[in-house]
């Protein structure tokens, strides 16, 4: 309950709602927001328990004029399968919610009309969300998915290039069957500026992601991956191979042959606590 309660308090209403929700007075389609409005705010909650459960850094909930968000303050370095259960959380939430509503339908405690409108939201937001565009939840599992292989800043840039391919089609095939369909244009627009300004911040994620590594909490890391690094390879060049939920050993050669290795954290800490931003792995090698 205490959790709960903690949650709650951490729900914002974006100003621009309640301009929708005012419209939606006037214009007779309060029921219809409000419904969407509590399976909207549902779905993201599940999100933020499930975050919650495993003791996230939870900065906020967020009610937007075209859906929800729930942020945290982890930057990708909690363990895989626990952010596979958090993006899986929302969605989740939808099967429940579909079941609840046929129960109270078979009933006869929920009107037909209203019934079939609750279940086309429900699917609606379901499958909007799941689809491979970030920052849905679709496009988040899809980041999880290539994290499995590839390093951070790789995994994240094939996200939004596949975000952005997706999204493209997307809209080509909303021109060719609805063009007039503007609340869908809108969403189209915000996801759009969302994929731009996360390609212009790649760098500053990645470097928080790195720092979060370093100087945050210590989340139990359960693959240990070794990286083969070359004596003359620069420091961050080598940062840029680390991948999400893997501990790294670095592996240091000079001719084909082992001449060291290095501990990830002695990178992480020559890089941000020495400032040593140009210097090589041999440089460390002979300094630890």
């Amino acid at each position: 309950m205490t959790r709960m309660i903690t949650l709650l308090r951490l729900t914002t209403i974006h100003p621009l709602l309640w301009i929708v929700i005012a419209i939606s007075i006037a214009t007779a389609h309060f029921l219809e927001v409000l419904l969407l409005l509590g399976i909207i705010f549902i779905h993201e909650m599940g999100h933020a328990a499930a975050a919650s459960f495993f003791s996230w850094r939870i900065k906020k909930i967020s009610l937007l004029p075209f859906g929800g968000v729930a942020e945290m303050d982890e930057h990708g370095n909690r363990p895989l399968k626990e952010e596979m259960i958090v993006v899986l959380a929302g969605p989740l939430q939808h099967v429940w919610m579909v079941g609840l509503g046929f129960a109270f339908y078979s009933m006869q405690l929920l009107p037909e009309d209203l019934f079939h409108l609750f279940i086309q939201y429900n699917l609606m937001i379901l499958v909007f969300n799941l689809f491979p565009v970030w920052p849905l939840d679709g496009g988040k599992l899809v980041f999880l998915l290539l994290s499995l292989k590839d390093s951070f800043p790789r995994a994240h840039q094939l996200t939004l290039l596949i975000s952005l391919f997706c999204l493209s089609l997307f809209s080509v095939l909303i021109l060719v069957t609805a063009p007039w369909h503007l609340n869908v244009w809108v969403v189209i627009c915000f996801l759009f500026f969302s994929l731009y300004h996360e390609w212009k911040q790649r760098r500053f994620i990645f470097m928080r992601f790195l720092l979060e590594r370093y100087y945050g909490k210590k989340s139990p890391l359960e693959n240990l991956k070794p990286i083969q690094a070359n004596e003359e390879d620069l420091v961050i060049h080598v940062l840029e191979k680390f991948q999400r939920g893997c501990k790294h050993p670095i592996i240091v050669e000079a001719d084909g042959r082992e001449t060291g290795t290095l501990d990830e954290n002695e990178l992480l800490h020559a890089y941000f606590s020495e400032k040593r931003l140009t210097d090589k792995i041999s440089d460390l090698l002979f300094s630890y």
